[in-house]
């Protein structure tokens, strides 16, 4: 495997984690001068939250997203594919998740690349060729590889924090804040203060999603030495996502960024969009094929 490290995703995700770290201590400030608790709670509180995310991420994603870990029994081949894949990408292998649904899709989770999980849904298995379903593997065990999904779980936190803070915010303060001075008020600035932290954390999330999935592509066809079958599987995936029901795994739009195709529904989904478009990417694959041809 001729793997190169991708500076330039190392340098993101160090901007990332440095202005996430900042926007974190003003959110934690501002959210104690107003709602009170004092700082050591609140730091506490939320210090809990941050290491409960960090080191059982992979199972709280695969959880919420209804995926069940299973054996090499259950599933032979899929086993032995992330297996073969993890070997020529020198990396432990991870756990092996399946979603039942329809929708053709993978995500790949974990603190680090000891603690990782990839998840391949059964609509996926079933539209993908054999060697297109391993360049969809290789993508996301090339998340591993660039130990990128810690960055991505960390600023996933945030943002679901202070989202649910928004959403949230009015019910859980309001029977607390009548009685004293200015409390209405505070609850209102929380809100805000909140709103703001979320949208700022939700681009960050964008921009850096947005240049990993190109690193993750790159990688995948390090792993395989076959960018176009990645290519053609993105192409698959792409064309089927809009012929599936609208409530199959719908409601999990807002994981977008961990996905290898995003899911177009919902506000966040409208709005914003955490990957390249798939044209981009089957261009630069395509570059990558007429590059190791020439060799």
């Amino acid at each position: 495997m001729n793997w190169q490290a991708d500076w330039g995703l190392r340098f993101r995700m160090f901007v990332t984690m440095f202005l996430l770290f900042a926007l974190y201590i003003v959110f934690a400030g501002v959210i104690t001068a107003y709602v009170g608790g004092g700082l050591l709670v609140f730091a506490l509180l939320f210090g809990g939250f941050s290491l409960v995310q960090y080191y059982f991420s992979d199972t709280l994603t695969l959880r919420s997203m209804g995926a069940k870990t299973v054996s090499r029994d259950e599933y032979p081949q899929l086993h032995g594919s992330i297996e073969r894949l993890s070997q020529q990408a020198d990396l432990p292998k991870p756990k092996v998740a399946v979603v039942d649904s329809k929708v053709p899709n993978a995500f790949a989770t974990g603190r680090n690349q000891k603690n990782a999980a990839v998840c391949v849904t059964t609509g996926l298995m079933n539209t993908l060729e054999p060697e297109e379903l391993d360049g969809v593997l290789a993508h996301e065990l090339a998340h591993v590889k660039n130990r990128d999904m810690m960055v991505m779980t960390i600023a996933s936190f945030l943002s679901t924090i202070a989202f649910m803070m928004v959403r949230w915010g009015a019910f859980f303060g309001g029977g607390h804040g009548r009685g004293r001075e200015g409390g209405g008020g505070g609850i209102v600035v929380a809100i805000l203060v909140s709103l703001v932290v979320w949208i700022i954390s939700y681009l960050l999330i964008r921009a850096l999603s947005r240049y990993r999935e190109f690193a993750a592509d790159r990688g995948a066809a390090a792993i395989t030495g076959n960018p176009s079958a990645l290519a053609s599987a993105l192409l698959k995936i792409s064309g089927q996502m809009d012929k599936v029901p609208k409530d199959d795994m719908r409601e999990e739009a807002e994981m977008n960024a961990f996905f290898i195709i995003p899911i177009k529904s919902g506000v966040i989904g409208r709005l914003f969009s955490t990957h390249p478009s798939t044209e981009r990417r089957v261009e630069q694959l395509r570059d990558l094929e007429r590059e190791m041809q020439s060799f």
